[in-house]
């Protein structure tokens, strides 16, 4: 395995962890407020809820550009510039989410995870055409 799929593997193991994270608050919301299904309404469980599906909507296609990355030969130091940001950036926006940051949290991992997706998609298609 190369450096960089190694690299690369780390950071999907963190955002595994980080996913986790966000179905088990997901869970312990639905049993507080005793919503097995659906959102019953509750604001928090919307709340939670929106924060695990924004990570299901937004991440995997990050991590698939820094597959790209890895498989590109890139060097090690560019996927880490790359997804430590992101990685961070997401428990900021978890962490707000889950009702234990403020709003700027949000901002900031919403901000970021765009970042890499733009410049990130700018990058590997730059690299395969070039």
């Amino acid at each position: 395995m190369t450096e960089q799929l190694q690299t690369f593997a780390i950071y999907v193991g963190l955002n595994g962890l980080i996913l986790l994270w966000l179905m088990t608050e997901v869970g312990l919301v639905r049993g507080s407020v005793k919503v097995s299904i659906g959102d019953g309404g509750s604001f928090e469980l919307i709340r939670v809820m929106r924060g695990q599906a924004n990570f299901v909507e937004t991440v995997p296609y990050c991590l698939l550009i820094l597959l790209g990355m890895a498989l590109m030969g890139a060097p090690v130091w560019v996927i880490h510039l790359f997804a430590l940001p992101l990685t961070i950036s997401r428990i900021l926006h978890g962490l707000h989410f889950a009702g234990r940051g403020p709003a700027v949290f949000r901002a900031i991992g919403a901000g970021v995870t765009m970042l890499v997706l733009l410049v990130g998609s700018i990058g590997v298609i730059l690299h395969a055409v070039l």
